[in-house]
């Protein structure tokens, strides 16, 4: 096999992760609080001089942090946050971030996610309220109020830039660096009543898929045509021995 059916080949794995990421995007661009999966490639240069050659890489997949759209809902236990945070829930395979603010509350109290997962405070402890003292108001700092006085509020973190991010569940993720109380909320708001959609963006998405395809098309064709030229060189100088 030549060279250039071994660039193709690579450029096939490439566009097959790629629509993969595509795929999942799709899939969730309903769901609230999903984030985007990226991916990037880079060139892998084998060989040097006129014997050089630039392979495509794996590629590295990394989640779009950027801001959904705000669906108003009226719900009082619906919360999205605007801004770069995230909430901390406990789950039995240990903390997650999300911000899918679709909570609930338990009979004992507890705040809880629709999955049962005790939403956590600023100090990392899961939230009790009262549930008879009536419907919580959730300030745009994430104070908890019950009868105008205040009983909790919502933990905010931030996850450094420079980290990996593991998802968790659809719109939950893990960090492999420690998250970050938000001290400062000058740039976070929560907004009661909302909820934070998928910042999946279907048009786009789909034209990336398109454009996806007829890349492995036109890979699949280069390593057809090169197929093809081998072995009509192959039959045509074994003709001439």
């Amino acid at each position: 096999m030549g060279i250039s059916n071994y660039i193709a080949l690579s450029a096939q794995v490439a566009t097959d992760r790629r629509m993969a990421t595509i795929a999942n995007n799709i899939a969730n661009m309903t769901t609230v609080g999903f984030k985007a999966d990226a991916i990037r490639f880079e060139a892998i240069m084998k060989g040097v001089g006129q014997d050089s050659a630039a392979y495509v890489d794996g590629g590295t997949t990394f989640l779009d942090r950027s801001q959904g759209g705000l669906n108003a809902t009226g719900n009082d236990l619906d919360v999205a946050i605007s801004g770069d945070a995230w909430f901390a829930v406990e789950t039995p395979n240990g903390r997650v971030h999300t911000r899918d603010g679709r909570l609930r509350l338990r009979d004992d109290g507890s705040l809880v996610t629709l999955l049962d997962h005790p939403v956590l405070d600023p100090s990392g402890q899961p939230i009790q309220i009262d549930p008879a003292a009536g419907p919580p108001t959730i300030t745009p700092q994430g104070q908890i109020l019950q009868n105008g006085l205040p009983v909790s509020g919502l933990g905010l973190f931030r996850l450094p830039e420079d980290a990996t991010l593991t998802r968790a569940g659809n719109s939950g993720v893990t960090s492999d660096k420690p998250a970050e109380p938000v001290l400062d909320g000058r740039d976070v708001v929560v907004q009661q009543g909302y909820l934070e959609q998928s910042n999946v963006v279907p048009i786009l998405e789909m034209t990336r898929m398109i454009m996806v395809q007829r890349t492995f098309e036109a890979a699949a064709k280069a390593v057809e045509t090169a197929e093809s030229t081998e072995t009509t060189a192959v039959r045509e100088l074994g003709a001439t021995t």
